[in-house]
């Protein structure tokens, strides 16, 4: 069947008005060896990196569908990570742009990410209250942390510890032994939701921001790692001593809990900081040093802290204490005495320890000046029009004022008083020469253009003035003229649309069928059909001619907020609160296509006099061009790729495989079952069952040749001769190679273990072969994991298990041995190195470049100081 009537698709070329989105964190990154130059923002789905020194945008790396929530630059300076609404996570190279590696664990947004000291780590918090924790060399997930009641707010890696810090809405402050997985200690001293951690003082120092106008210090203790054997394992006592016969079993039992559980370190109140702001903390930072701590809230004002050295707390100390000296001469021996005492017991304080250096008070303006020609300042606008000619720009405002602009200058012409409400629509006459508008004040106003004596030149400028008004009984939200500008279309609060005729404003017909306002109506350029948007999600097409209702369409899942006709046709473009725009053809009443981009509320349309391009203006504070490709739509295509994509939607809000005989604890797996995950598994069934298909063939070919007494031609497989004439079992292996490193064990989860026993047969050829020593072990182990009962009570599989025990612990022995081998001689070249240069290698050197940078700025700028 050949296609009846050809839609053409509109495709998104170009997101353009927003500099930075309100939903994720902002980031400085190292960009062609610059550090401090560059921010990442997350702008939508994208993230823009700005250059701060000329004000332009230098990258953008390209996101897919999703809002970015979180930001993270690598250690290193090489990466950035980059977190998601849908809870994914990517890995962005910043030398290329392109995104590399994807992590998917979390079911909701993405709230915190930090990398770990050297970068081999990313841990990830999320709204869904989980940590998880990734391997970024391996692009696999480690494990799964759950505690957290609430959304996780900030995620912290101590220094040279194997040791997370997280904190949540749920008050509470979680520490994490990563090494076997669980919460050792959880802080309990917010009454409200945590949203900020720092580490300061050289890690020693724990700072937390909550939702009050207070910064708690929190002292960390690190107990010793290697206890002297010769100690008694307890030391603990409660209350006076007793004997060991007097001490209860209950008492015991309480005792040794308490110590095992502080037995990695020991967290204590030190004090608090109060801050200005009144509401809560929005982030809380540090520099590189730990020695500069910047907090900022919901306001305008950032708050820096300097941390003191110890070096500078004990020579605060010093003075301290000379000072009480010096008060004690001036009294008598006894009070001395006693003063002595006193001093001896000064302690610094917190305040003391961490001082305030400066508030920056930040304008709360943000403006962008690269794609926009002209920024102009007017009060609360809801509606505007270009005066024909361009030169000039009409603003409707919420106080019922009209605004007239200058476009070439940016100045407002005149103010006029037009309603005694809010002004909610306007539109231009199609003879342009006058406009009509509608407000609170259940007036329809018509005005018209003219040419008034400036006051302050001789010239004429362009003025409006006042010419009918038609007074009805309900508010007015819309006005619209027809092409021929023979009708007026208005639409009230009582949920009707009026139609009057325009040179008399003798009523002609009444639209009623909507449940709620209509907020967006348009009439097509022959004046047949009018279609109205509702807030009740609908939208109706009606006759022109009689007023008669040709179809009611179901549009969006929230109010209809736009609607406009593509010049020249009957198609139709709405945009609804659902974030959506769709087109329809109001002739076949069919829905043709929908444009997905925006992340809040889609406001308004602007469609080009050619219908090629469609500009449109969304809540989340960008614009988007959409364009008409030559692309033909074929309907039937669109409904089933739309099926497809809902079924991909539900499959990852499916119940989670979960493995046999393992209780939900604490840790869990760090994947999570998608789309992605399900094919995986689905491409290692098909390789597997094309391998039993082959390995049958080729026994019965081996049968027919002795038979025959000779060697018979064998048939290969076409999937096999692609691969370059491959046996079965290394095209298995090359599909397992395949699956992403990040979604292996998700798909061997979701893999049926009539599968299982073949792939340990095969795994046992491939070891035997040195072929992927690391993706076999640990596939091999995982598999071992979820199906341990059936393997071992599979007698079948005890010869495979046998072989399989044998040859990967001789080879992994063999790898690690070569390991150890490079290692070794990697040292030893960098001891020949440094010992011949006398330099430094790697870290060591990297910090000295950068201590002699530092000293010849300083140097430069003394020179021109004294110049």
């Amino acid at each position: 069947m050949g296609l009846t009537k050809q839609y053409l698709r509109y495709t998104g070329t170009a997101l353009f008005g927003v500099v930075a989105s309100q939903k994720g964190n902002i980031a400085y990154v190292t960009l062609r060896g610059d550090k401090g130059r560059y921010v990442a923002v997350p702008a939508c789905e994208h993230v823009f990196i700005w250059d701060t020194r000329k004000g332009e945008k230098v990258l953008i790396l390209q996101g897919l569908k999703q809002e970015v929530t979180a930001l993270c630059p690598s250690p290193d300076g090489l990466h950035l990570a980059v977190g998601y609404e849908d809870g994914s996570i990517r890995v962005f190279s910043l030398l290329s742009g392109e995104g590399n590696v994807t992590f998917n664990g979390h079911k909701a947004a993405v709230t915190a990410l930090k990398y770990d000291e050297l970068g081999g780590s990313l841990a990830s918090g999320s709204k869904d209250t989980d940590v998880i924790v990734w391997d970024v060399i391996n692009e696999s997930g480690l494990y799964r942390l759950k505690g957290h009641k609430d959304a996780v707010t900030q995620v912290l890696f101590l220094k040279g510890k194997n040791i997370l810090v997280s904190s949540a809405k749920d008050t509470l402050v979680k520490w994490w032994d990563l090494n076997t997985q669980h919460c050792f200690k959880t802080l309990v001293g917010h009454r409200t939701e945590v949203w900020g951690l720092a580490l300061v003082a050289e890690g020693k120092l724990l700072l937390t921001g909550s939702a009050d106008s207070e910064l708690r210090a929190w002292s960390i203790n690190h107990f010793q790692e290697n206890p002297d054997p010769n100690e008694p394992q307890y030391k603990r006592s409660k209350g006076p001593s007793a004997s060991p016969e007097e001490s209860s079993e209950a008492d015991k039992a309480e005792d040794q809990e308490e110590t095992q559980e502080e037995h990695i370190l020991s967290c204590t109140k030190a004090g608090s900081i109060m801050r200005e702001g009144r509401d809560r903390v929005v982030t809380l930072a540090t520099d590189r040093t730990g020695r500069i701590l910047a907090c900022h809230g919901t306001d305008s004002v950032l708050e820096i802290f300097y941390v003191l050295s110890e070096e500078e707390i004990r020579k605060k100390m010093e003075k301290k204490m000379k000072k009480a000296r010096k008060k004690a001469k001036q009294r008598s021996n006894e009070e001395e005495e006693e003063e002595e005492e006193a001093s001896g017991s000064l302690e610094c304080s917190l305040p003391e320890k961490i001082v305030r250096l400066v508030n920056l008070k930040a304008s709360a303006k943000i403006k962008s000046t690269l794609q926009c020609i002209r920024t102009m300042s007017c009060e609360y606008a809801l509606c505007s029009l270009f005066v024909p000619g361009d030169r000039q720009v009409i603003v409707g405002t919420k106080a019922g004022k009209l605004q007239l602009f200058d476009l070439a200058s940016g100045m407002l012409l005149e103010t006029l008083e037009a309603h005694d409400g809010a002004l909610w629509s306007m539109s231009l006459s199609s003879d342009q020469r006058g406009f009509v508008t509608g407000g609170a004040d259940k007036c329809v106003k018509f005005w018209e253009f003219e040419l008034v004596k400036d006051e302050n030149t001789v010239q004429k400028r362009l003025s409006v003035k006042q010419t009918r008004v038609l007074q009805l009984d309900e508010d007015v939200l819309c006005v619209r003229y027809s092409p021929n500008q023979k009708l007026l279309a208005v639409s009230l609060l009582d949920c009707t649309v009026k139609i009057f005729y325009t040179d008399t404003l003798k009523f002609f017909l009444s639209l009623y069928g909507h449940k709620l306002p209509v907020l967006c109506m348009d009439i097509s350029h022959d004046g047949a059909l009018i279609a109205t948007g509702s807030a009740d999600r609908n939208v109706k097409i009606w006759g022109l001619d009689f007023g008669d209702c040709h179809r009611s369409l179901f549009a969006h899942e929230d109010s209809v907020m736009y609607l406009q006709f593509v010049p020249k046709s009957h198609l139709f473009f709405t945009a609804g609160k659902d974030r959506k725009i769709k087109q329809w053809d109001a002739d076949k009443f069919e829905h043709i296509q929908t444009l997905e981009g925006h992340h809040q509320e889609v406001w308004c349309l602007a469609l080009s006099p050619n219908g090629d391009y469609v500009v449109s203006s969304s809540h989340d504070k960008s614009l988007r061009l959409w364009e008409r490709t030559r692309e033909p739509i074929v309907l039937e295509e669109e409904r089933e790729m739309q099926r497809e994509a809902e079924y991909e939607e539900s499959v990852a809000k499916e119940d989670q495989p979960v493995v046999a005989g393992e209780t939900q604890g604490e840790a869990g797996l760090a994947g999570k079952k998608t789309i992605e995950t399900v094919k995986g598994a689905e491409r290692i069934m098909e390789a597997i069952e094309l391998y039993r298909e082959e390995t049958t063939k080729l026994e019965g070919h081996r049968a027919i040749c002795r038979a025959a007494g000779k060697e018979v031609p064998f048939p290969v497989n076409p999937i096999l001769l692609a691969h370059g004439s491959i046996s079965p079992a290394a095209y298995v292996l090359e599909v397992l190679k395949k699956v992403k490193s990040s979604e292996l064990e998700e798909s061997l989860l979701v893999l049926p273990f009539s599968y299982v026993p073949d792939l340990l047969r095969l795994f046992s050829q491939y070891l035997q072969q040195d072929a992927e020593m690391e993706l076999l072990c640990r596939a091999l182990l995982f598999l071992l994991r979820i199906h341990f009962g059936q393997i071992t009570s599979n007698q079948m599989l005890l010869k495979v298990m046998e072989n399989l025990k044998e040859t990967a612990i001789a080879k992994v022995s063999q790898v690690r041995n070569v390991l150890g081998f490079n290692m070794a001689g990697l040292q030893f070249l960098k001891r020949e190195i440094e010992a011949k240069d006398e330099v430094t290698f790697f870290a060591d050197a990297t910090d000295r470049f950068e201590e002699k940078r530092r000293k010849r700025k300083k140097r430069e700028k003394t020179i021109l100081a004294v110049v």
